[in-house]
């Protein structure tokens, strides 16, 4: 592990007894405690280079002031302006930033976008009280009111994921700070529940790591091997990839399980990243309040299982990220500038490539996603509803054989970054995945397979496993 990983890994867990001591504090402590701990911690690891945070903050905060029924795209143009900035000063011959300033501004970005949207929303539905003339009873997720300067960055440097995710909407922010009766919604179950398994995924990250380390594909001796060698090799690379964010992401979302953060009764039926999905009225007494059931489904950021053993390429991304996928939904598919469900798809990798970083690697990788969806698309419409019932489990086990091996060969891309180093190893195995897709793709359209938002099929399998065997 490097320096940069170890300081990750005590941020993480140190939030976790934090979490413990601000979940019972009132609004006010809160608040402005978890900003300190934020602002303190984002000083320490950033530095001088903390400036451009604020710099983001306060010219979001300005678009939101002045342009309250369109800062949303206004929003989303600076922030994404300012990444590039951001990336550029090596270039400009100023200080290159530390990678946790880089990680501080990627969530950052996300946050302010969707204030600016929520924002957006609160004008547009008092503008439409104002011209209906009576006022409508409170809106699920509308929030009560503008935030000022201080409640902005009270937000922007909440401790709470602050470099790791999850993203977390500022109505979610705003919920914990007035969660009613804390001391009701549980905790400690619910983070020994999901933190089981993160010491065996970091013994396996730290043994397949060892074992395949990512330096030997840039050596001259790794082309010499076999070509079933160098296939291979993908497979423990992306394994080990998926063991340390699994890692990451069950930290940091058991730091936000011990704050009580993103706790919603089941009820509500919260969705990663989004929040509740259904209004539930708030708890009346300490006695009602235990009585509820909760889930943290709202700061859910990765699915293990579902990301191993779900089916299709377009289910893997769901369950990977998740909350920074429901934020790439929301904010950028729906916006997309065009219907085509393809283009769609690119314009959100291309842009999601984009927020990651300047590599070549992002964008050969997640441009590469919208080949492999249009593919399994096109061929599974074609000719997976044709199938008996036994042929067709046999099509999922073959369909997730591919999908995991097209994550394997597109993770390359995302670790090596470097347009040579990338090329040079997919050249290696023929691009193999680019041909099987592009072939996939033809095929499906050679027999008739319908467009994504046209066809109907028969039921999709989502997993390999019943629903009751993931649970467990």
């Amino acid at each position: 592990m490097s320096p940069e990983e170890w300081t990750y890994l005590v941020v993480l867990l140190t939030s976790i007894p934090i979490g413990f001591l601000f979940k019972k504090a009132g609004p006010g402590l809160k608040r402005w405690g978890a900003a300190a701990v934020g602002l303190g911690l984002t000083l320490f690891t950033c530095g001088p280079h903390t400036l451009h945070s604020l710099i983001t903050i306060l010219g979001t905060w300005a678009l939101i002031q002045a342009q309250p029924c369109s800062c949303h795209a206004l929003a989303l143009a600076w922030t994404f302006s300012y990444l590039l900035f951001f990336r550029a000063l090596s270039l400009l011959g100023l200080p290159t930033p530390t990678p946790f300033t880089n990680a501080v501004q990627l969530l950052l970005t996300l946050k302010l976008v969707s204030l600016a949207s929520e924002v957006q929303d609160l004008h547009l539905a008092q503008r439409k009280e104002m011209a209906s003339g009576f006022s409508k009873g409170p809106s699920l997720g509308l929030l009560p009111d503008v935030p000022s300067l201080m409640e902005t960055l009270s937000y922007s440097y909440c401790y709470v994921g602050i470099m790791t995710g999850p993203f977390f909407r500022y109505r979610t922010y705003l919920d914990w700070l007035e969660q009613p009766f804390p001391g009701a919604v549980p905790s400690l179950r619910p983070l020994l529940r999901r933190a089981w398994p993160a010491p065996l995924f970091g013994l396996l990250f730290l043994l397949s790591s060892h074992l395949f380390p990512l330096e030997a594909v840039r050596e001259d001796a790794f082309y010499a091997r076999p070509l079933p060698a160098r296939l291979f090799y993908m497979v423990p690379v992306f394994f080990a990839f998926r063991m340390r964010f699994y890692v990451a992401w069950i930290a940091a979302e058991c730091g936000c399980i011990a704050a009580g953060f993103g706790a919603y009764p089941v009820a509500a039926k919260a969705r990663a990243g989004g929040g509740p999905t259904l209004q539930c009225p708030p708890p009346s007494s300490p006695e009602e309040a235990a009585s509820l059931e909760y889930d943290y489904e709202t700061i859910r950021n990765i699915d293990c299982y579902g990301t191993d053993f779900c089916v299709r390429v377009r289910a893997g991304m769901r369950y990977w990220n998740m909350t920074v996928q429901w934020w790439l939904a929301q904010y950028i598919y729906k916006s997309a500038p065009s219907r085509s469900y393809v283009f769609r798809s690119a314009w959100t990798m291309l842009l999601s490539a984009y927020w990651h970083g300047l590599h070549p690697g992002y964008y050969l990788s997640f441009l590469t996603i919208p080949l492999c969806l249009a593919a399994e698309d096109r061929l599974e419409s074609a000719l997976r509803g044709q199938l008996s019932p036994g042929a067709q489990k046999a099509w999922d086990w073959v369909h997730w054989f591919l999908k995991m091996r097209a994550y394997d060969y597109m993770c390359m891309g995302f670790v090596l970054l470097s347009l040579g180093d990338t090329l040079r190893y997919w050249a290696s195995i023929y691009f193999c995945i680019h041909i099987l897709a592009m072939a996939a793709l033809g095929l499906g359209l050679a027999l008739g397979g319908g467009s994504p938002s046209r066809r109907k099929t028969a039921p999709q399998a989502t997993s390999l496993a019943p629903e009751k065997l993931r649970e467990e």
